[in-house]
C-alpha cells in the first residue's frame, strides 16, 4: 500500500489536493503510463498465440520501455526478463552486411564483384555459375542460388536436430548442399530469400580480410558499439550468461524439446550471432543514424528491391542489402531484419533516422497458422506509429 512517506513533496502534496503537479506533468505521466501498457498488452497478445516467452523493448524520443512474459526457462520455472540473450537467428544477415558494405566504403570489395572472383569455383555445377552472380546479388537475395537450409535435416525435424544439434559444419559443406541442386532463376531476375547467399557472403568477408566474419563483425561492430551481451560464436553450442531457453517440435515431427544448445556453424554467417533487445536496439539506431556506414553504402543498404514471397506475413515488404523495408499503417515504411530458428522468433523495426527502434523476441513454435506473425507485427506498428512525427 502507498503511503505519503513513499511519495515525492511534491507528489505528496498533489495527493492531498494542494495542487503542485502542473497539469502537463499529469498528462506526461499519463501518456508514459498509457504507452506500458499498450506494450505489455501487445506482448501478452503475442503470447496468448502460443509461444513460450516474449520480451520487447521500444525506444524513441520519449523514452525507453520494456516488456516481458512468460518462462525463459520451463525446467526450472524462471521468469523471462528483458536483459534475457537469445539466438537472433537471420537478424545476423544485417550484422553481415554491415561489415561487406564496410569493405566496399574502403575499395576492398565492390558490390558488382562476381563471387567466382573472391571464391573461385564454389559455386558451380548443377546450372550454378559464381561467374554470374555479384556480391550485391547475395546480399540483396537476387542471386537464384538454391536455400541450402531447404534440405539440411539437423534443422527441419526433432530427429536430424538430435543426431546433428553438436555437429560443426564449414561453410563449404554448407554451399554443397545448395550446390546438389539447379539455381531457382536466373541471376537478377527475381527475388527469393536464400541463406546461401549469406554463408558465401562470409567467406567473402574472410577471403578479403584474413580473418573469419565472427572476427571481423566483433571487430568492426560489437565492441565498437559495446554491444557487452551480442556475440558471434564459432562452435561453442551454449549460450553464455542469463539466456531465454528455446522449444521447438520442427513442425510436429516429434515432441516439443528444449533446442538452446545448438553448435552455431549450421547457420553460420547467415544466422549464428546471440544478443538481446537492448543491444539489437543499440546496432540497429547506429546503424541507420549513419554510425556504422558511410553515407553512400547506407543508401545502396535502403536501395530495395520488391520481395513478394514475403507478403503473407508483411505485405508490401522489399528487401534491400541486409535490410527489409516494411510499409507501417499510419504511413512510410520502417526497416527491419526478421530471424527465425527452431525455437526462437526475433523481430526488429527502426525507423530510417534511427531515432525510434523496437525489438522483441518470442520463444517457442508459436501458432502453426499466422497469428503469431500478426500479433508480432501488430507490436512492431503500434509502437513505431505511436512516436511517429516526434
Amino acid at each position: 500500500m502507498l503511503t505519503i512517506r513513499h511519495l515525492t513533496a511534491a507528489a505528496a502534496l498533489a495527493a492531498l489536493g494542494l495542487g503542485l503537479a502542473t497539469p502537463a506533468a499529469s498528462a506526461t505521466d499519463s501518456a508514459t503510463k498509457s504507452r506500458q501498457r499498450t506494450l505489455q498488452q501487445s506482448v501478452d497478445a503475442i503470447q496468448k498465440t502460443g509461444t513460450v516467452a516474449v520480451v520487447a523493448q521500444s525506444t524513441g524520443p520519449d523514452g525507453r520501455r520494456y516488456a516481458t512474459t512468460g518462462l525463459a526457462d520451463t525446467a526450472t520455472g524462471r521468469p523471462a526478463r528483458a536483459t534475457d540473450k537469445f539466438r537472433i537467428a537471420s537478424s545476423t544477415k544485417a550484422f553481415v552486411s554491415t561489415v561487406m558494405l564496410q569493405l566496399v566504403g574502403e575499395g576492398r570489395v565492390s558490390l558488382d564483384d562476381s563471387v567466382e572472383h573472391w571464391l573461385p569455383g564454389v559455386v558451380d555445377g548443377n546450372g550454378n555459375d559464381g561467374n554470374a552472380i555479384t556480391v550485391r546479388q547475395l546480399l540483396n537475395h537476387t542471386s537464384g542460388l538454391f536455400n541450402y537450409t531447404a534440405d539440411f535435416p539437423a534443422i527441419s525435424s526433432v530427429a536430424g536436430f538430435e543426431a546433428d544439434r553438436y555437429t560443426t559444419w564449414t561453410p563449404q559443406q554448407l554451399v554443397g548442399i545448395a550446390m546438389r541442386h539447379q539455381p531457382d532463376f536466373a541471376p537478377g531476375t527475381q527475388w527469393e530469400y536464400s541463406n546461401t547467399n549469406y554463408i558465401l557472403a562470409g567467406m567473402i568477408i574472410q577471403k578479403a580480410t584474413g580473418h573469419t566474419w565472427q572476427q571481423e563483425v566483433t571487430r568492426r561492430v560489437i565492441r565498437p558499439l559495446g554491444l557487452r551481451d551480442t556475440s558471434a560464436p564459432d562452435t561453442s553450442a551454449r549460450i553464455p550468461g542469463q539466456h531465454l531457453h528455446g522449444y521447438s517440435d520442427f513442425g510436429g515431427s516429434g515432441p516439443v524439446i528444449d533446442v538452446t544448445d545448438f553448435n552455431p556453424t549450421a547457420a553460420g554467417s547467415a544466422g549464428a550471432m546471440i544478443s538481446t533487445t537492448g543491444d539489437l536496439t543499440r546496432f540497429f539506431s547506429a546503424l541507420l543514424g549513419g554510425k556504422l556506414l558511410r553515407p553512400a553504402q547506407l543508401a545502396e543498404m535502403k536501395t530495395t528491391v520488391r520481395a513478394a514471397s514475403l507478403d503473407p506475413v508483411w505485405p508490401g515488404a522489399r528487401y534491400g542489402l541486409g535490410l527489409m523495408e516494411i510499409p507501417l499503417t499510419c504511413g512510410g515504411v520502417y526497416y527491419s531484419h526478421a530471424g527465425d530458428l527452431m525455437g526462437y522468433t526475433t523481430r526488429d523495426g527502426v525507423s530510417a533516422d534511427g531515432r525510434r527502434t523496437v525489438v522483441l523476441e518470442a520463444t517457442g513454435d508459436g501458432a502453426r497458422d499466422l497469428s503469431t506473425e500478426v500479433a508480432q507485427n501488430a507490436l512492431i506498428d503500434t509502437e513505431l506509429c505511436a512516436t511517429a512525427g516526434k
